[in-house]
């Protein structure tokens, strides 16, 4: 692993997978029988598009309490801090990526409550902001997603979502409130660029 300014976010420094870290060799060592991807080791379109957002609209965030969902290195969540939360609380179910999410933000010089659950299945914590980054690809997980952020706007949560348009988005119920072109998923190269967008979830 090493630490580098993250494209199109260069506020931002991030432990970072490179061809030698040897990150899939670390999660076949766990003995788990299905593995995780570790997906938290690289930034994602949805995140970057998110944590770009919140750094120049710091408005959206300031003196606000943050959920970062699926939290992965903690991009949006070191984002929303920067950007003046109160509080940012990033929910991770790998375990290496709650510690990368740790590390991430010692790095950065800020503060986040890093939990190794899945908060889908629950009430939602109390905060004013549940930010979503890249949740939507793969058919069952969104569908758990969408379940808990409908319970998220019943208590009076905004949601904010940072996705490229992928599969199973629930684009009916989103309102756009920036786009941009960023890298996408374990991509930093200029020209594999795509549009990503930042929407709110509505009714």
């Amino acid at each position: 692993m090493h630490v580098i300014a993250v494209p199109f976010v260069p506020e931002i420094r991030l432990y970072t997978a490179h061809p030698g870290s040897g990150l899939r060799r670390l999660t076949e060592a766990e003995g788990d029988a299905d593995p995780l991807p570790p997906y938290w080791a690289y930034p994602w379109a949805g995140g970057l598009v998110l944590a770009r957002y919140f750094l120049d609209r710091s408005e959206t965030v300031t003196g606000r309490r943050v959920l970062d969902l699926g939290a992965g290195s903690g991009l949006v969540g070191i984002a929303a801090m920067k950007a003046g939360a109160s509080e940012v609380i990033a929910a991770e179910i790998d375990r290496n990526g709650v510690v990368a999410i740790g590390l991430n933000a010692e790095e950065n010089g800020v503060s986040i409550t890093a939990i190794g659950s899945d908060l889908t299945f629950g009430p939602p914590p109390s905060v004013d902001i549940v930010a979503v980054g890249d949740l939507f690809y793969e058919s069952q997980l969104a569908e758990r997603v969408m379940a808990f952020l409908d319970r998220c706007l019943d208590a009076g949560i905004d949601v904010l979502i940072g996705d490229p348009g992928r599969a199973y988005l629930p684009r009916s119920r989103l309102r756009q409130l920036a786009e941009c072109r960023v890298p996408d998923f374990g991509v930093g190269r200029d020209t594999d660029m795509r549009p990503s967008a930042v929407f709110v979830l509505e009714r």
